[in-house]
């Protein structure tokens, strides 16, 4: 895949993680008429979680060193370039709000996540 040089920074939320914040604002009365972000606590450049995703599956990452501002002009000209905008761009959020008002820290880390995932994904693929 040609994305081994995306320098981004993306914020990911496991099911777990998600789940985990809602029974706690369900609970705490800090979080009464409040409206909380929810991450994984972590940020990840779109390499990195590609990287990880295969070092959870047990396969080789095999990302090619491609500069995004690459990526982008090639996804321009095929009419891609909101593809390339999701690949290559940041999107993150700041939990700190959620961590201090309600004491919250994600149960599961990105990398215990993509594990679970993983093995779910191999548990239920079909051939």
């Amino acid at each position: 895949m040609p994305l081994g040089c995306i320098n981004n920074q993306r914020s990911l939320v496991a099911l777990d993680n998600l789940v985990d914040l809602i029974v706690t604002c369900i609970d705490h009365p800090a979080a009464a008429n409040q409206t909380f972000l929810v991450s994984d606590g972590e940020d990840l450049s779109t390499t990195e979680l590609l990287r990880r995703m295969a070092t959870a599956l047990g396969k080789p990452a095999r990302l090619l060193p491609v500069p995004s501002w690459l990526l982008e002009a090639g996804a321009s000209m095929l009419g891609k370039k909101a593809l390339s905008q999701r690949l290559c761009g940041s999107l993150q959020v700041d939990i700190s709000k959620t961590r201090e008002l309600l004491g919250w820290t994600p149960p599961l880390s990105v990398d215990a996540a993509l594990r679970k995932t993983a093995a779910h994904f191999l548990e239920h693929r079909t051939h």
